[in-house]
């Protein structure tokens, strides 16, 4: 049983491990994306994700306490010079897994990629170009709604059915009609027919 145990020691002893991660660390600092076991990018990025904020602030002291974890100087700069500039505006969460669909072979280790987040062009163009992209809600109706200023004896049966109405009857072209002019009249008496008043 696991019963208290913090982290995954990976098979390995401490000075191992911590210098297994250290390389790691090193390798995704400078290729920007490196391919491991899941279990060890889990690891990775509980190790390196505190160097990566740490670099956000440049100080004699941060680089010498991310010094202390990586060990190689040429590493130092890259990270303190062009992949701080990149992060500096995300707030943690700057590396990414994204699990393989094949396993190794031999040992049939599940394996993935770990790369930062910020330096994949491919998923930033996606990103950028859904956000400039204008989004436009479509109903399945597709009619317009009915006027809100209906009284309330109304039923809403009879608003759809008022809507339904106007959408499918196209409004006839209006042409103005002069009203006919009045005409006399004449009262008719006790059963005389219009031809017989007409006569006299």
């Amino acid at each position: 049983m696991r019963h208290g145990k913090s982290f995954n020691h990976l098979g390995r002893t401490t000075s191992h491990r911590h210098a297994m991660l250290a390389n790691m660390a090193n390798s995704l600092i400078m290729h920007k994306r490196i391919t491991t076991t899941v279990a060890k990018a889990k690891a990775l990025r509980q190790y390196v994700e505190p160097l990566l904020t740490k670099a956000k602030n440049d100080t004699t002291h941060s680089r010498r306490l991310v010094f202390s974890s990586l060990g190689q100087k040429d590493v130092l700069k890259e990270l303190f010079d062009n992949v701080s500039a990149k992060i500096a505006g995300r707030p943690g969460g700057y590396t990414r897994i994204i699990k393989l669909s094949q396993n190794r072979l031999g040992d049939n280790s599940e394996m993935c990629i770990i790369e930062l987040v910020d330096y994949n062009e491919t998923m930033l163009e996606s990103k950028n170009a859904g956000e400039a992209k204008a989004t436009t809600r479509r109903s399945r109706r597709g009619g317009k709604k009915a006027d809100a200023t209906t009284t309330e004896g109304d039923s809403s049966a009879e608003v759809v059915a008022e809507a339904k109405a106007t959408k499918k009857a196209p409004a006839a072209p209006t042409t103005e009609v002069s009203a006919p002019e009045d005409t006399d009249t004449e009262t008719l008496h006790n059963g005389e027919t219009r031809e017989e008043k007409a006569a006299e």
